[in-house]
């Protein structure tokens, strides 16, 4: 890109905004931090992102140690450990943890490690030793400097190491959206758009985004084994809110087999499986 809006913006602003309004957490009705609430998150969550337990392939990692980095509130982490991995999990938000945190005391896991760390200086914060997989799923592009997350993520893998991560998709069909529906401000750039509406709640301080050739560049100094593009939302949102699932007239009449297809080309979700090169 030939300009970064992202990299001067201070990391207590992304911090605050997590802090504020972590991923997920409107995902159930329920009481937060009860097990029907952490139930309801995980089910909405898969039924709206199916692709993920497939991406991540949670039983894969029975007895092998997994550093999820943006654990969130912990769905995925839960994922990995209920399978019987060892697991090391990391956030900024100090509210998505202490929910990650009770998540894995409603469920009973002693199997999770938690820590409160910026990502982009992993090694200040969790021991270095090496991992059988680094797992992190729509996180790093919200950091100012994802390149230095990146080459911190080097220090936890070996050439047996893989590393699976999910970036967002520049040539999808919600960037389409976006500047159908709101387009730019004046003086703003596609970048500034994107990260303004790339989260439920607008205003997201950083999101970068990737094509399938530019996160080749990103991810220096590893080798590409699958790239997979996914994940079209296509239901109403006044009607998500309240945990209806109506789709929006256009994909309403769209073939399932059709649907799928834009999916894999325009999808939201860049998802990438890599190793040390």
């Amino acid at each position: 890109m030939a300009t970064n809006p992202f990299n001067t913006i201070e990391l207590e602003k992304v911090q605050s905004y997590w802090n504020a309004r972590p991923c997920n957490i409107r995902h159930s009705p329920s009481p937060v931090g009860t097990r029907q609430y952490f139930d309801e998150v995980e089910a909405r969550k898969y039924f709206v992102e199916p692709h993920i337990p497939l991406f991540a392939e949670f039983e894969k990692w029975r007895g092998k140690k997994v550093l999820e980095i943006g654990c969130g509130l912990g769905t995925d982490t839960i994922s990995f450990a209920r399978a019987g991995a060892q697991v090391t999990a990391v956030d900024l938000s100090t509210e998505s943890l202490a929910l990650a945190k009770k998540r894995a005391e409603v469920f009973g896991l002693d199997n999770i490690t938690f820590h409160q760390a910026n990502a982009e200086q992993l090694s200040d914060y969790v021991p270095v030793e090496r991992y059988d997989l680094v797992y992190s799923f729509g996180v790093i592009h919200h950091t100012p400097h994802p390149e230095r997350v990146i080459e911190q993520i080097h220090r936890y893998m070996d050439r047996d190491s893989t590393f699976k991560i999910m970036v967002y998709h520049r040539n999808s069909w919600k960037v389409f959206w976006m500047l159908l529906k709101y387009g730019r401000k004046k003086g703003e750039t596609l970048d500034e758009l994107i990260a303004r509406y790339s989260e439920a709640e607008t205003g997201c301080p950083v999101t970068y985004s990737y094509t399938a050739e530019t996160v080749k560049a990103f991810l220096k100094g590893f080798d590409i084994i699958d790239t997979r593009i996914d994940h079209i939302f296509p239901y109403s949102i006044p009607e998500y809110k309240n945990y209806e699932y109506k789709k929006v007239w256009y994909f309403r009449y769209l073939p399932h087999a059709l649907f799928r297809w834009m999916e894999q080309r325009w999808g939201w979700h860049l998802c990438v499986t890599a190793r040390l090169a």
